[in-house]
């Protein structure tokens, strides 16, 4: 029998985030992990009258590929890959972790490389606005966020499976009151950062195209970053944990960077390009659900009472100044004696925003 939170989320990815009609085509990808979800997908797209197009990836390949793909291979551009996106019209990616550090080992100058060859397929279906992205609770996640996989479970459908129509109304007034805004400053401890997100537009997030959901972004003006922060949590990417991440901005620009734990890993991405050594978003978590750290940032980004600041590429609809091949996602929570000001009133404290109150 399907666990009935499984068919609830493959509603909602259907009919709610990507309002599948008939005739689309959906690309499902997915791991053998997710298999009930896949398939109960797949029903919901039929009974559409679309077709569901499944790839199915293989734990493995990926440290395999960059262990032995010359350069000349991560340069070549996946032209199959292109053909299949300008001939789909929704997708759906469900991450399948079995082992969260399999790139631990893998030189990031090569990720980078890839990352920049495959921008272009990414960047057509994200401009199509009509995808979603999950993290299927799998034993390497709860293992991860040090829980049992059914303890992880509740967690990870009790932050999905909500009325997101509701949470896109609450989270209209916050929108508004960002765009209002000119001047912000985050006040905690080792934290005082400024920055102007003027003339910047902010973008709401109720289930639409990550899962789970519930934040709030925008982007600072590019060279307005002025002040440091000491980030709450380590900061993830490309299997590597850096922890004690402290940065110094002048002028936008990171013009120190400290960690605790794979300091020299930090320093090589913030050099990955001139763009990454500026900050591309400016994210507020509004997920009260989500209470906990996991170490998955599709999750970690939207605790509630937390802002997150990316390193990197600034998404297209906030304004998308900032470029670069990297977005890195960094946490700062602000549940314990933090504040943030907009226009030198302060609108949130301790983690709670005033305009609910």
């Amino acid at each position: 029998m399907v666990d009935p939170r499984i068919k609830k989320l493959a509603d909602i990815f259907v009919n709610y985030s990507l309002k599948i009609k008939k005739g689309d085509t959906v690309e499902i990808s997915c791991g053998q992990e997710a298999q009930a979800l896949v398939l109960e997908i797949s029903k919901l797209v039929l009974q559409k009258g679309a077709i569901p197009l499944i790839r199915s990836g293989m734990p493995g390949f990926a440290s395999i590929y960059y262990k032995y793909a010359s350069e000349d291979i991560l340069k070549k551009f996946p032209k199959i890959g292109m053909y299949e996106a300008k001939n789909c019209d929704a997708w759906i990616t469900i991450g399948t972790e079995y082992n969260t550090r399999e790139l631990s080992d893998v030189d990031p100058k090569k990720m980078a490389i890839r990352g920049k060859v495959t921008r272009k397929i990414s960047d057509y279906i994200v401009n199509k606005d009509n995808w979603v992205l999950f993290e299927f609770p799998t034993n390497a996640l709860a293992q991860d966020a040090e829980m049992s996989l059914e303890d992880f479970e509740d967690f990870v459908y009790g932050a999905c499976v909500i009325d997101w129509q509701k949470e896109s109304d609450r989270q209209q007034k916050l929108m508004e009151l960002v765009d209002r805004t000119e001047r912000v400053r985050i006040k905690h401890d080792d934290t005082d950062l400024t920055f102007s997100i003027k003339g910047k537009k902010a973008v709401k997030c109720c289930g639409n195209r990550n899962m789970p959901d519930g934040e709030v972004f925008t982007e600072p003006v590019k060279h307005s970053v002025n002040g440091y922060i000491r980030y709450s949590f380590p900061a993830i990417k490309g299997g590597r944990e850096v922890d004690g991440i402290r940065l110094e901005f002048k002028d936008g620009k990171v013009v120190k960077a400290t960690a605790e734990k794979n300091e020299e890993y930090l320093r090589t991405m913030i050099k990955v390009d001139e763009g990454a050594s500026y900050i591309g978003e400016f994210g507020i978590g509004v997920n009260y659900n989500i209470k906990k750290f996991v170490k998955q940032i599709l999750f970690d980004e939207k605790i509630g009472g937390s802002v997150h600041f990316a390193l990197g590429r600034a998404y297209k609809e906030t304004g998308g100044e900032n470029k670069s091949s990297i977005h890195w996602d960094m946490i700062k929570d602000l549940r314990n004696g933090g504040k943030v000001y907009f226009d030198d009133k302060i609108v949130m404290e301790n983690g709670k925003w005033k305009i609910y109150s």
